[in-house]
């Protein structure tokens, strides 16, 4: 399926990683609760796309929190990227996002903003062979203000030197779609391809 793009003479696009260029939310899901249950920790499906885009570390101390526990922030992290390494190669890459990264690619700079690991978003988009079409990658790490602050993906219009206004963010999730507007950007919603 073609997704529609907004209106617009955009100079950059800026695309989020895991549930829109690659399928990769239930091997996110499966690694958590594999990572999760090991503490004893209960991680909701629903809870985990409603956090969708929020950094790893962030979402162990939020579940410390919420079910006081007392997880160790590295150990559950570490963990849970390993379990998403060894599940990755599963994942697939979503056609309506593929088609606009071949079209616009070599026309315009492109751009990864994600909440994800520097390593998860380079073996992503490794698997799928399309690592070296992205000129920039914003990763977990890379800013302080994580999604749905526009930090992120300001910072990834500053290292490709595009006007904010210029740029077309593709996301998935609610949070990103957020950090888009408060950016200034335009945004196409990528649909889920499926939950569960």
């Amino acid at each position: 399926m073609m997704l529609p793009l907004p209106a617009g003479d955009f100079q950059a696009y800026l695309f989020d990683c895991d549930g829109t260029i690659v399928d990769s939310m239930p091997q996110h899901y499966r690694a958590w609760r594999q990572a999760l249950d090991e503490w004893g920790c209960d991680f909701p499906e629903e809870l985990f796309y409603a956090w969708a885009g929020r950094p790893t570390a962030d979402i162990v101390a939020a579940l410390n929190d919420q079910q006081r526990l007392n997880m160790p922030l590295e150990t559950v992290t570490a963990r849970r990227e390993a379990l998403f390494q060894q599940l990755l190669p599963t994942a697939v890459g979503i056609p309506g996002v593929l088609h606009h990264i071949d079209d616009a690619h070599g026309r315009i700079p492109f751009a990864v903003v994600s909440g994800s690991t520097r390593e998860a978003v380079t073996a992503s988009l490794d698997a799928l062979g399309i690592l070296d079409r992205f000129d920039v990658l914003v990763c977990a790490g890379d800013y302080t203000r994580p999604k749905p602050d526009p930090e992120p993906f300001l910072r990834a219009a500053d290292l490709l030197g595009v006007p904010p206004r210029s740029c077309l963010v593709f996301e998935d999730a609610d949070l990103g779609i957020e950090a888009a507007t408060a950016a200034g950007m335009a945004a196409v919603r990528v649909p889920q391809p499926r939950q569960g």
